[in-house]
């Protein structure tokens, strides 16, 4: 089956978009123009993608005059010092409301251009062409968008839609291995949460996702986007389901924040979080033990790591506990109550919280 070129649309009333899934879509400028307004563009992107894919992106935009802002490459440098410099390329390209920012890479990249667009002129159009798994399949898509504060991760934020969504699975050819398999928990996320065939497929497959088969990588693509889709469709502000879209992530979150950001991918972060919160899923009693170590081989199958760093309880609870989803001082935690289903939940024994983090991190 040929999964090469598919587009997932986001249905959200006057703020629906695309999100364009193929190889070799930074050649098809007829695309660009279909999508972007008339006005001043400022591509945004980093020192490490600008030398492969800026040429190929500037290519694809013909006439049209760009200013370029090349911020550094890193989750350590998603601050508000970096998104000044955001402002800047955007005051000196005379940005107005009838121009947009192109984010070009992977999600650190998509959050601080996603976030200056929301906030420029009280909101610009916003383009994202996601160059990493983690970005295509998840971080460019919903209207998350983002900067770190030193208290937490992505604290400083806003919901702002792109106009679209363009993922040119060729970008994947020049990711490094590292940032492949980080994207893969990601992929793992979907099926966990929703799709349990998806998860069958992904045990099934993921040799060929290793070694980035086109079919394989595009499948997997495309069906998390699909369900990332279905679910901000339903709840675009993340105030009921989106919420289950976090699996792994407050725990996750914690580990990036506790070892300092960037020394963690946010993907391998997440991985470690999943497991702990299928294991405090398994102690209070929703899936098995087996179920537990079903997920524990496929992420060391995926190259993925499974094990916290050794922050101590008392640390981990105060990271999570800025966790955006708490509530009236609880830590609402997503949990599994079978594969392929989800919920959220404050309604659980501290005590199990604590001995799954006492076994993890203390």
């Amino acid at each position: 089956m040929n999964h090469l070129f598919h587009t997932v649309r986001i249905d959200l009333g006057s703020r629906s978009y695309p999100i364009y899934i193929g190889a070799g879509l930074l050649a098809q400028p007829a695309t660009f123009d279909a999508i972007l307004p008339n006005g001043p563009l400022v591509i945004v992107t980093n020192q490490t993608v600008a030398p492969l894919y800026l040429g190929p992106l500037q290519g694809a935009l013909g006439h049209r005059s760009c200013t370029v802002c090349v911020l550094p490459d890193g989750e350590r440098y998603k601050t508000q010092a970096t998104l000044g410099q955001v402002y800047d390329a955007l005051a000196a390209a005379k940005m107005s409301r009838d121009g947009a920012v192109i984010a070009l890479g992977g999600g650190v990249i998509g959050d601080i251009a996603g976030f200056a667009a929301a906030t420029w002129a009280r909101g610009i159009d916003v383009l994202q062409v996601p160059t990493t798994l983690l970005a295509q399949v998840d971080s460019s898509v919903g209207g998350k968008t983002a900067v770190n504060h030193p208290a937490g991760k992505n604290l400083i934020g806003a919901f702002h839609q792109p106009v679209a969504v363009m993922a040119d699975l060729s970008t994947l050819s020049t990711l490094p291995e590292r940032e492949l398999k980080a994207g893969l928990a990601e992929v793992i996320k979907y099926g966990l949460i929703h799709d349990a065939p998806f998860l069958e497929w992904l045990e099934e497959s993921l040799p060929l996702l290793l070694v980035r088969d086109p079919d394989a990588l595009a499948y997997a693509v495309r069906r998390s986007c699909e369900i990332k889709a279905e679910i901000v469709s339903l709840d675009e502000r993340e105030v009921g389901p989106r919420a289950l879209l976090n699996f792994g992530h407050t725990f996750g979150h914690a580990i990036e924040a506790a070892a300092g950001y960037g020394t963690w991918l946010h993907g391998e972060a997440v991985a470690t979080g999943m497991l702990l919160a299928a294991q405090m899923s398994a102690k209070l009693g929703f899936i098995s033990t087996h179920e537990v170590d079903r997920l524990r081989d496929l992420l060391t199958r995926a190259g993925l790591p499974i094990e916290a760093p050794r922050m101590g309880i008392a640390r981990a609870l105060e990271l999570m506990a800025l966790d955006k989803k708490v509530l009236a001082g609880r830590v609402r935690l997503v949990l599994l109550k079978k594969i392929g289903s989800a919920m959220v939940s404050a309604d659980y024994d501290p005590a199990v919280l604590h001995a799954v983090l006492q076994q993890a991190v203390g």
